[in-house]
């Protein structure tokens, strides 16, 4: 296939999308045909437009207005994607997170948008989508709706998202696919690395976001504390940020900043996954959760709250729990009290980590569950090659 990949991100980038684009685009790559990379976009003009209309807006109501994501800056990135794609040919046009790219887009080619949310879905409940004003939120809804419609292929990495297509934008249910992305790894763990884990004697801890509040980094402490008292030695290590209160009185080491593009670091990272013994982000509102899927690759169990997508990538009881979004340390330490107490069931869950890794959340996995939907949508691309046609498992 020659596939045009549209974003207007940087998809050589790793950290754009949390690295997903990369990531993404290396898979389509090495299992589907030839890429082409159709972006960064920019729209300088349509950003200065709409940053004065949102300064506006913010003086009179205090209200936001999105202008990255309007229509401004959507009709431009169609234009800049039309002459683009015209330059050559192209069997299939593929979007990641692209409803602002595809939106006004005028092309012939299958369109393949590929989300972790709907704009419904990210509605008061992200921070920086919440208070918008009204004009801001009808864009950003028309946006989501035209895209919903145009693309041939709709695939979401939840089901979360995917009943939000259903329920909100009326998506035809033959378009719909629920695909979960890949874990962003440059060296995926041999599974008997992963399968040789052993619990340590005391219980070690991982927690991994930049974002305390957000990634619920409090809960994390609490449950250091509940386990402790609990009679189980424990200790914590936070990655990716500074707590914001003195933790120095408890069992915390404190790595504030990890960059996965310095070999280095991202061998430092690897090396954290494999001498925990569970990871326990706690976020308070996420739509998917690749650091669930990287901490599946190497048999880490999960701990996790039930919110937006990360259904989609930690699975109850088989990588992982997830506990109710207003369960506290508490709750959290009383799963892994069950678990560090006994070896056979805590090793059940280390082999059901890995497989969950190595059948779903893999990007070779990723690839060809796109392929076969796209197989199912349009007429002569079912060129999955012989080697794929009946794998479903990452290659080790």
């Amino acid at each position: 296939m020659k596939i045009a990949f549209l974003t207007s991100l940087d998809p050589h980038d790793r950290r754009a999308w949390s690295g997903t684009l990369y990531f993404m685009g290396q898979a389509l790559q090495q299992y589907c045909g030839e890429v082409t990379f159709i972006g960064p976009l920019s729209a300088p003009l349509e950003m200065i437009q709409g940053k004065i209309i949102h300064r506006i807006i913010k003086f009179f109501t205090g209200k936001s207005y999105l202008y990255f994501h309007g229509k401004f800056v959507a009709r431009r990135y169609a234009k800049i994607a039309a002459r683009r794609l015209a330059a050559q040919q192209f069997d299939v046009l593929i979007a990641p997170t692209g409803a602002p790219e595809i939106a006004y887009l005028q092309t012939k080619l299958p369109i393949v948008l590929i989300e972790d949310a709907t704009y419904t879905n990210l509605h008061n409940y992200y921070p920086i989508f919440s208070n918008l004003a009204p004009i801001s939120s009808s864009e950003l809804d028309t946006i989501e709706q035209r895209a919903t419609a145009k693309a041939t292929v709709l695939a979401y990495s939840s089901q979360w998202a995917a009943a939000s297509a259903l329920q909100d934008y009326h998506a035809d249910p033959a378009k719909v696919h629920v695909i979960p992305f890949g874990a962003n790894l440059e060296k995926i763990p041999d599974r008997e690395q992963a399968l040789a884990r052993k619990l340590h004697q005391r219980c070690r801890l991982l927690f991994i976001g930049v974002d305390w509040p957000r990634k619920g980094g409090d809960i994390a402490l609490e449950t250091l504390q509940a386990l402790e008292d609990m009679g189980i030695p424990t200790e914590l290590t936070i990655c990716g940020c500074i707590p914001p209160t003195s933790v120095s009185h408890l069992p915390v080491t404190v790595i504030p900043f990890l960059d996965k593009n310095d070999p280095q670091q991202s061998k430092q990272l690897d090396e954290l996954y494999i001498a925990h013994d569970f990871l326990i982000v706690p976020t308070r509102y996420e739509c998917y959760g690749l650091v669930y899927a990287e901490a599946s690759a190497f048999g880490l169990p999960s701990l996790a709250s039930n919110t937006g997508g990360i259904a989609g990538v930690v699975t109850h009881a088989e990588n992982g729990f997830l506990l109710p979004l207003e369960a506290r340390g508490e709750a959290y330490a009383r799963i892994i009290a069950e678990l560090y107490r006994n070896e056979e069931q805590y090793a059940s869950l280390v082999r059901s980590t890995r497989s969950t890794f190595e059948q779903r959340l893999n990007w070779e996995a990723w690839t060809i569950s796109l392929k076969e939907a796209l197989a199912e949508r349009v007429n002569g691309y079912n060129k999955i090659s012989p080697e794929h046609q009946t794998s479903n498992n990452v290659s080790l």
